[in-house]
């Protein structure tokens, strides 16, 4: 019975970490603090060091539940990347995703090595820990400020941040493998991060088709196709790193192939996913914060504090502006990118492989990274709105963009049915302006269900569903949202905008 109750105590204890890091969230969304910080200094207090005592020093489940976590991450940002955001921006996010995160790397390390007293190879493993940039953090902190960035720099961001964790996974690994054989020539570590890339690349784009293929033509039960979607993403990664790829890059790739293709119930996977990351996301943070000793932090405090400065004011920079030389990028964009590269939970779950593995020094990566971690949050992630601003790269917005639903139609994939509630001065109830692809199939007024014939003129608080293909249905938010009024444009926000070749000048003027 006394395990019986051991086990009953673990699953209320770690529920209630759960629940208070979801509850946490309101403040952090009220205060725009980042989460990451939220749920980290909850397992903090929770911890053995903390008010809360919980022992907890198990780092092959904390690697396993980060693993999954950050695969599933990887697989939700790859589903809600668009090709034509991806292409527009492939070749600069690529470099920075590759290059960026070596330059990055290679700037950081000799801070590392002169301060902490490290090799070259641990200095460079300090480096590879904390290159890569956090998507979550960003992008979370950019929505809590009400942000609406130029097109070109928010696709940057979006797709380097979701393809920079495989490479610098790889880099990772590969060092530590290094250090614990020894006798790797470094022309032998390229080639085996070409081939890890190479092949999870290959199994990526295939599982992703998979993927596709199964959920279109298997009859699965209505409940059953999100469900199926995310075990097929860790199936994915699990796989590629079995046969030695690169899963993460795998899995980023599946989710790229899934989310561009037409699916059935493809509206459930994505908020099914969107919980399930969130979810997997606490977790991980909070675990990560269970294993941080506050005393043992204080000990390499300076120098890791060195090494964050040294991240964000040279290193990043530095690497941002190399990367985006040969693609002509305004000096205010480059400088805005290189701010925002904050740093998150990849950092620290990077910092636990050398602990897994028992790597000499493994404690002083693992606080290095959490320090990092702390004051890029701190620092870069309450400031992200008055760079933008500050730097001109923030479009004005003055009002949310309306609340989309959408329902899939069983049956085929062409069609699906959007709602907005119509708001106040929006180009929909002030001129009746709709694309030619989209149909209004009915309108709910004061609870009673009119055709838009019946339903005619339409009236703000309306509630109109239309008709529109899947790939379109997002552009519809721009003719139900509340129009300001007219002011003078800011001539620093007058940049380039992107449009595929398949529009016509007619889409383009109603807009």
């Amino acid at each position: 019975m006394a395990a019986l109750d051991a086990v009953s105590i673990g699953i209320l204890l770690g529920a209630l970490l759960v629940l208070a890091g979801i509850l946490s969230s309101l403040l952090a969304m009220r205060f725009g603090a980042p989460l990451l910080l939220v749920f980290l200094i909850v397992g903090m207090l929770a911890g053995e060091a903390g008010p809360g005592g919980i022992k907890f020093d198990d780092v092959r489940t904390t690697y396993v539940v980060g693993s999954l976590a950050l695969a599933l991450i990887l697989f939700d940002g790859g589903l809600r990347t668009r090709f034509a955001t991806f292409r527009s921006v492939l070749a600069p996010s690529l470099v920075l995703a590759t290059l960026g995160v070596l330059l990055t790397a290679a700037l950081t390390a000799p801070v590392a090595k002169v301060l902490l007293g490290m090799s070259w190879v641990e200095a460079l493993l300090v480096g590879a820990v904390v290159a890569s940039t956090d998507a979550a953090a960003v992008f979370f902190l950019v929505h809590a400020h009400g942000l609406r960035l130029r097109p070109r720099v928010g696709a940057i961001l979006e797709v380097e941040s979701g393809s920079n964790d495989p490479f610098a996974v790889l880099l990772t690994i590969l060092l530590v493998e290094f250090l614990t054989v020894g006798d790797r020539s470094w022309q032998h570590v390229a080639q085996v991060l070409a081939e890890q890339a190479i092949l999870g690349t290959i199994l990526g784009i295939l599982g992703g088709r998979a993927i596709v293929f199964v959920l279109n033509r298997l009859g699965l039960a209505q409940g059953l196709h999100a469900p199926f979607v995310t075990t097929g993403a860790l199936v994915i990664f699990g796989l590629a790193a079995t046969v030695h790829a690169s899963g993460f890059l795998a899995v980023y790739l599946a989710g790229l192939v899934v989310g561009n293709r037409p699916t059935r119930a493809h509206n459930t996977v994505v908020v099914f996913l969107d919980a399930v990351t969130w979810l997997a996301q606490i977790v991980m943070f909070v675990l990560l914060g269970l294993l941080v000793w506050p005393e043992r932090l204080l000990e390499s405090l300076v120098p890791a504090l060195a090494v964050a400065a040294t991240l964000m004011l040279v290193a990043r920079p530095v690497a941002v502006f190399l990367c985006l030389a040969p693609f002509r990028f305004p000096w205010r964009e480059k400088a805005f990118i290189s701010w925002v590269g904050l740093r998150g939970a990849v950092g620290i779950f990077l910092a636990s492989i050398p602990l897994l593995v028992k790597l000499p020094k493994a404690e002083l990566y693992f606080d290095i990274a959490f320090v990092v971690v702390l004051a890029s949050l701190l620092i870069q992630g309450w400031t992200i709105a008055w760079a933008a601003r500050r730097l001109h790269i923030a479009l004005p917005r003055t009002d949310p963009l309306p609340r989309r639903v959408e329902l899939d139609l069983p049956g085929q994939l062409a069609q699906e049915i959007v709602g907005y509630p119509v708001a106040a001065n929006s180009p929909y109830l002030r001129r009746g302006l709709l694309p030619s692809w989209a149909r209004p199939t009915l309108v709910v007024r004061e609870e009673k269900i009119l055709s838009p014939a019946e339903a005619d003129p339409v009236r703000q608080g309306d509630y109109v569903y239309l008709l529109a293909p899947p790939e379109k249905a997002q552009a519809l938010d721009r003719f139900f949202v509340h129009m300001p009024s007219l002011v003078a444009p800011d001539p620093h926000l007058l940049g380039d905008f992107f449009v595929t070749g398949d529009h016509t000048l007619g889409e383009l003027a109603e807009i």
